[in-house]
């Protein structure tokens, strides 16, 4: 028997308002910076993670910011991407306030664990938030389907090390998707829990 909860993250189009996000930061470092197909240093400085602003100066804002800053079109248009395909996923599968959670804590954890890197460091883009989503997708699919998450596991790894690349922020990368991976693992026993508990209600009602 198959069990399922409505979750309430499809009604709000929450990847696509995300989505959405991404774009109109990235039209208004184009139109500050004067050029539309690669974002220009003062924004970057002042909206990405700049390791020395953050640690030196307590510019802790950027921590957040920089989920929504991409260094060109191109890094744009491929975070996008997996965000669509992992992001409506997720939509079937967890509520609103998780969703919003796996992504915005998953890529909080990445940047902080890239402070790592030191002061002379900087970083932008949404793909610790977006590995985040991932990991939790591919372990919860497989936790509520009583399959083997050695698969889910072996895969996410996969993804990991063909996302490895020069300039590729490895740390945000691997923060979001253990964070997503314990979070998704965490939310499928949760669930499946509750759904087993509202059978049993409905299963008794019935019956009397």
């Amino acid at each position: 028997m198959i069990f399922k909860i409505s979750k309430s993250s499809q009604k709000y189009n929450v990847t696509y308002i995300l989505i959405a996000l991404n774009i109109t930061f990235y039209i208004y470092g184009a139109i500050v910076g004067g050029n539309a197909f690669v974002t220009g240093p003062n924004i970057t400085s002042a909206l990405g993670q700049n390791n020395y602003l953050v640690l030196e100066h307590g510019l802790y804002y950027q921590l957040f910011t920089s989920m929504f800053i991409h260094t060109s079109i191109i890094h744009l248009g491929s975070n996008l991407i997996f965000l669509l395909i992992f992001g409506l996923r997720a939509e079937e599968m967890f509520s609103l306030p998780e969703y919003l959670s796996i992504y915005f804590i998953g890529g909080l954890i990445g940047n902080i664990l890239s402070l790592a890197y030191g002061p002379n460091y900087l970083s932008v883009g949404a793909s610790g938030a977006i590995f985040a989503i991932l990991g939790a997708c591919i372990i919860y699919n497989k936790k509520v389907a009583q399959q083997s998450i050695i698969s889910a596991l072996a895969f996410a790894f996969v993804l990991f090390i063909i996302n490895i690349g020069e300039n590729v922020n490895i740390l945000a990368h691997l923060g979001g998707l253990v964070f997503g991976l314990i979070t998704g693992y965490i939310l499928a026993s949760k669930h499946k829990t509750e759904n087993k508990k509202q059978y049993a209600i409905n299963y008794s009602y019935q019956l009397n």
